[in-house]
């Protein structure tokens, strides 16, 4: 089981110690030195101040922040965890990831969701009513500009045709694609479009503001891995998308180290390869110990 772990560089209050290139390296070096798997970023260009003021969080640029990471660290991935595909025209981000992936040497795995801040997508000037048809459109649209080679493609909106976004990224055919969202239509989109299927559990969140398909525990994530393996034999594809859960404890849950590693052994047993746990911590320092204890006490033994 492969842990992932969230940057600490989103928090406000008191948070101005994180906001430099020092920290990022300090961040960098003890995520790495624990032997977690990748580092992810979530993405909220233009948030609501209502959201925000009831529990929503900020987020840095995704691109901006994992391109530090990148420069501060040699092996860790580096993990959109989620980028709202639909919030960016799919050329614009084809060429942020394929810079990264270059310069990274290969590290970055593209994490998708639809999202659900109607206000935001409003501010960015997208339809939210057609966010999940954008997606899928421009999953496709991605998989050709990240080709390496001429492509051509007509969306909503915008067309190419006869252009090419190089050099393309050192993985081939594509970094990888993990589809996010636990909802039926969701699945079927890892299924038919992606590498691997990102849900996430939900107990401890408003999934009427979230507009997010309940997760709540075990149980549902099993009916989840059980429809998607039923969706693959449908089309006809051989090789299921591997899981990646977004965290093994739920949001707001707060586990002891054994605990953690008792749930990572039942979720690997259920074909979860990969899986996020938080670190906190008030300082640089304390957060990198953190770090550095979750890398023995759980990382090690999950090896």
């Amino acid at each position: 089981m492969k842990i992932n772990i969230p940057l600490p560089f989103d928090r406000l209050a008191g948070a101005s110690e994180f906001y430099t290139l020092d920290a990022v390296a300090k961040v960098g070096a003890a995520i790495e030195k624990a032997g977690f798997h990748a580092a992810c970023v979530t993405d909220h260009p233009a948030p609501t101040g209502r959201w925000l003021d009831s529990g929503g969080h900020n987020a840095q640029d995704p691109f901006v922040m994992l391109s530090l990471v990148a420069a501060a660290t040699r092996k860790v991935k580096l993990q959109t965890g989620i980028l709202v595909l639909s919030y960016r025209n799919p050329f614009i981000v084809a060429r942020s990831v394929a810079s990264l992936d270059l310069f990274s040497n290969g590290r970055v795995l593209l994490g998708f969701g639809a999202g659900y801040l109607k206000g935001e997508y409003r501010a960015l000037g997208v339809d939210f009513e057609q966010r999940n048809e954008l997606m899928d459109e421009y999953m496709h649209a991605l998989k050709l500009a990240l080709s390496g080679e001429e492509f051509a493609f007509e969306g909503t909106g915008y067309q190419a045709y006869g252009n090419r976004i190089q050099p393309g990224p050192v993985q081939k055919p594509h970094p990888p694609f993990l589809v996010g969202g636990n909802a039926p239509r969701a699945i079927r989109r890892a299924v038919e479009l992606g590498d691997a299927w990102y849900p996430f559990f939900t107990d401890g969140l408003s999934t009427a503001t979230t507009r997010t398909f309940d997760m709540t525990g075990e149980e549902d994530l099993k009916k989840g891995i059980d429809y998607m393996l039923a969706h693959c034999e449908k089309i006809g594809r051989a090789e299921p998308p591997e899981v990646v859960l977004g965290g093994l404890n739920k949001p707001g849950q707060r586990c002891s180290y054994q605990e953690l590693v008792d749930q990572a052994g039942t979720y690997r047993a259920m074909g979860v390869v990969a899986a996020g746990v938080s670190v906190e911590g008030e300082s640089v320092a304390e957060w990198c110990d953190n770090a550095a204890r979750m890398g023995e006490e759980v990382i090690a033994k999950l090896a």
